[in-house]
């Protein structure tokens, strides 16, 4: 059972789990929004955009996957029943800021990069390959957030004293 100086370590685990998820929605919404309104865009001068133009789209979608996926982490290194301190709070807590936060500015990249990438290539076909170069590059921010964020979550988890 937890004691009362537990619980705020468990408040921030659960901050942290809570924060990853929202900000890593956040970023695939906005990013969803703008290469969404570049597929439009483009799709309206020319109608075969649409499938090239899918790619940024289902790209920024992926950023809420990764926050889903270490919230989950997150939540399953909570330990109310006994042993989960401040400490396991904190680190869980800086898991969910730190790939939330990454999450969210490669969805802005993403968002930014589709929109105008999409109606470029809608303009100069050329341009396809380096808009998807481009595009990898912002997926990498987001898998340094998801990596680093699994190992505090970890280190987080792996403090737990059993009770």
């Amino acid at each position: 059972m937890a004691v009362p100086s537990d619980h705020l370590g468990i408040m921030f685990g659960y901050l942290g789990a809570m924060s990853c998820l929202v900000l890593s929605c956040l970023g695939a919404a906005y990013g969803t929004a703008q290469a969404g309104l570049g597929l439009t865009r483009a799709g309206a001068r020319d109608p075969n955009m649409i499938i090239k133009g899918i790619i940024p789209v289902a790209m920024a979608g992926v950023r809420g996957i990764y926050g889903l996926v270490l919230a989950i982490i997150i939540m399953s290194g909570i330990k109310p029943e006994g042993g989960y301190t401040q400490y396991n709070g904190y680190m869980h807590l800086g898991a969910g800021l730190c790939c939330g936060a990454a999450q969210f500015a490669s969805g802005i990249a993403v968002g930014v990069v589709g929109e105008s990438g999409t109606q470029a290539v809608g303009r100069q076909p050329k341009l396809f390959a380096p808009v998807v170069l481009i595009l990898i590059f912002t997926e990498a921010l987001a898998l340094y957030g998801l990596i680093v964020g699994i190992i505090l979550a970890s280190a987080g988890a792996a403090a737990v004293k059993p009770a």
